[in-house]
């Protein structure tokens, strides 16, 4: 994120919020969509991300999928 999202280091921790603190966009939102995809192989559902708000809530949905699509 610090990378391909131009974030602060600062600005990430697991409380965060992904708008309000780290500042992520509808646009930026497009790029991770992408950047999941390539890394793990999956598309990011819009619907599934409603309760996503937080950092770890992200983490917490990635770690989920990917445990889902091994199986």
């Amino acid at each position: 994120m610090i990378e391909e999202m131009e974030i602060a280091e600062k600005k990430i921790y697991p409380e965060a919020l992904l708008k309000e603190d780290m500042g992520i966009d509808s646009l930026d939102l497009v790029d991770i969509v992408v950047i999941v995809n390539n890394i793990f192989g999956f598309k990011i559902k819009q619907e599934e991300m409603t309760t996503v708000r937080t950092l770890s809530d992200f983490c917490d949905y990635i770690e989920t999928k990917t445990k889902t699509a091994n199986r």
